[in-house]
């Protein structure tokens, strides 16, 4: 698509995913929630489900012939060439505890490449967005990824919660990401580490067990905020491939020297 196409584009997701979010924020604060498990430490809530739905039926509108990749399954189908990935509330366990943060992250895909991105952070009402070839921006104004060291970095991480099978491999890279750098946060949302890796609030990020809808809409913010994306193999299957390294140029060799040995 065109940069005026992915452009519109962009700004009526960025529309849909804050109404969304500012509607479901809103019902979260008035009451609890009814959870359900969809596996060990894995929830949902009914508000991650009607997020999904509300989503789903409005991104129909932007563009009918694209197909979804959905968390929560409300709406399934991969399209020809186009695809949205949709994760309705990245972070519901916080969501669950009323404990930022927690973000509607949403994407679309053309023929395996993330052309839109858009990350809103409910908490703090934040539009993340970006457009292949058009920068990434914070609430309309452009950001671009620190340009800190990495003896100087804050990292941000997540913790296994239900796939254990990488500890062996991941407290290691744990502890000497504790060692090299001026502190490692987990603060239970990839969506919103990756947009603060790309606004220059965190200068890296690690974690394996991810999904697609995790970290799609991220993955374009970073690197159109100027930020480097790898896998744990030094390659580039970060978005379907589970793992995810993630940070600014200053600090990308000397972090990816720091990690990517524990998992070879």
């Amino acid at each position: 698509m065109e940069q005026k196409e992915l452009r519109r584009i962009c700004r009526e997701v960025s529309d849909i995913a804050r109404r969304v979010g500012r509607h479901v924020w809103r019902l979260r604060q008035a009451g609890g929630v009814t959870i359900e498990s969809k596996g060990r430490h894995d929830f949902v809530t009914q508000l991650d489900k009607m997020s999904e739905r509300m989503l789903v039926a409005e991104l129909e509108q932007v563009v009918p012939a694209a197909g979804f990749i959905a968390e929560e399954n409300t709406r399934t189908g991969r399209g020809a060439h186009l695809d949205w990935i949709v994760d309705p509330i990245d972070g519901t366990t916080n969501f669950i505890h009323a404990q930022p943060p927690f973000a509607i992250s949403v994407a679309l895909m053309e023929d395996g490449v993330v052309t839109v991105g858009v990350i809103y952070e409910m908490s703090r009402d934040e539009l993340f967005a970006a457009t292949l070839g058009g920068g990434a921006s914070l609430d309309g104004e452009p950001i671009r990824v620190s340009e800190t060291r990495l003896d100087s970095a804050l990292v941000a991480t997540g913790f296994p919660y239900s796939d254990f099978s990488r500890m062996e491999q991941y407290m290691p890279a744990l502890r000497d990401t504790m060692r090299e750098t001026a502190g490692v946060r987990r603060l239970g949302s990839a969506a919103t580490d990756m947009a603060y890796v790309a606004c220059g609030r965190y200068e890296a990020f690690f974690e394996y067990d991810l999904k697609p809808y995790d970290v799609a809409a991220g993955c374009l913010l970073v690197t159109e905020a100027g930020g480097v994306l790898t896998d744990f193999k030094g390659g580039n299957d970060y978005i379907f491939g589970r793992e995810m390294v993630a940070s600014n140029a200053a600090c990308a060799d000397d972090f990816r020297k720091l990690i990517l040995p524990h998992f070879a």
